[in-house]
């Protein structure tokens, strides 16, 4: 479908069409001094004129006089929390007055969801998170029920931060599937084009006019721009045999003395998947709750088996952590787990830098 051009003042029917479909609609907001995701019903609650700076360790937000909505790389969350959500209940149990014991499964509510300002690294780690939940022998059942109701905004990025390496992954900065909508911005409005036939079938009676040969080529002229501005990246998208052949690396000690083992960078991750699992007991004994809620690898808890924690020290979880994203998930799922979003690098407390560090491992000259 070739793009239409929707004026800046028409930008709320994106809204009011979204809602009479049945989504609630979900957009970026400037909330204690980052981006976030949250519910919103008016054009006036994005976040008009705000930009990122975002550096190793650093994250802030300035305004500036632009009339755009999406000047900005991105925040501390991705698509991830509305998908794998970050607790909920998988099944509960409950002794009978025989003492017998009855297990219930626990059927995950789910509501239609309109995502707008997702960007190309993101629809790269939904592409991963499908991978592990949904295309795998065991589909995740509360993971199918809420990916099955999402509509998905996609804006191509024109305003990377210093932390982006998306270009080197070969995920953004243009989004290219995925996608039931996506939006180019400029200062007049926006170039839109529908990736679904969910997303056809809403613009259909918008009625907009085709996009300008002037119009598009501006467009396009603002993608390549900010994959040039890209100054970070990894020195091959294929790591996997450079980083196994590299495991007693003095580096990993050396990262090891910096990093606090927080998890901020799982966390904030669009495609780590760590979890734990645990029952809640009623105090009368007679209910019981199974929970699965997040976790990360940088946890003691995460390698502990019957006595032993596999992984003590943070050396060996740094090292895990990189070694499984940037080199098992080829064995598993045919490629990197990094989509180049950067977020690891700026919410990071202590400002460790994934292309640094596996630089210096691998070297610049990393083959793959």
């Amino acid at each position: 479908m070739e793009a239409g051009f929707l004026p800046r003042t028409r930008f709320q029917m994106l809204l009011d069409t979204l809602h009479q479909a049945g989504y609630r609609c979900i957009g970026p907001q400037a909330r204690d001094g980052a981006i976030v995701y949250d519910t919103l019903a008016r054009a006036e609650d994005f976040p008009r004129g705000m930009r990122d700076r975002q550096s190793p360790g650093t994250y802030r937000l300035e305004r500036t006089d632009s009339p755009r909505f999406f000047s900005w790389a991105n925040g501390p969350q991705a698509l991830k929390p509305f998908v794998f959500a970050p607790r909920e209940p998988l099944w509960s149990s409950e002794r009978t007055a025989d003492a017998a014991i009855r297990f219930s499964e626990i059927n995950p509510a789910s509501e239609p969801l309109a995502i707008i300002g997702v960007r190309a690294c993101d629809l790269a780690a939904l592409q991963l998170q499908d991978r592990h939940f949904l295309e795998g022998p065991f589909a995740d059942t509360g993971y199918a029920a809420r990916r099955k109701n999402l509509f998905l905004v996609a804006v191509h990025c024109t305003h990377p931060a210093d932390t982006c390496f998306c270009v080197s992954t070969g995920d953004g900065p243009r989004a290219t599937q995925g996608f039931d909508l996506a939006l180019h911005e400029s200062d007049e409005g926006y170039l839109v084009q529908a990736g679904s036939d969910k997303g056809r079938a809403l613009v259909a009676p918008w009625a907009l006019a085709p996009a300008t040969a002037a119009q598009q080529q501006d467009a396009d002229r603002e993608v390549e721009d900010a994959a040039r501005r890209q100054n970070r990246r990894l020195p091959s998208r294929n790591l996997r045999d450079d980083l196994f052949a590299n495991l007693s690396h003095p580096r990993w000690e050396e990262v090891a003395e910096r990093c606090l083992s927080c998890g901020n960078c799982t966390a904030v991750c669009p495609t780590c998947f760590c979890h734990s699992e645990a029952d809640e007991t009623a105090l009368d004994g007679r209910h019981s709750l199974h929970v699965r809620q997040w976790d990360s690898c940088f946890t003691q808890g995460h390698s502990y088996i019957h006595g032993i924690t596999i992984r003590a020290d943070t050396r060996m979880r740094y090292r895990q952590w990189l070694t499984h994203k940037l080199g098992s998930w080829h064995d598993q799922y045919g490629r990197s787990g990094c989509v180049g979003c950067g977020r690891c690098i700026a919410w990071c407390p202590v400002g460790i830098d994934i292309t640094e560090e596996v630089t210096a491992v691998c070297g610049g000259g990393a083959h793959g």
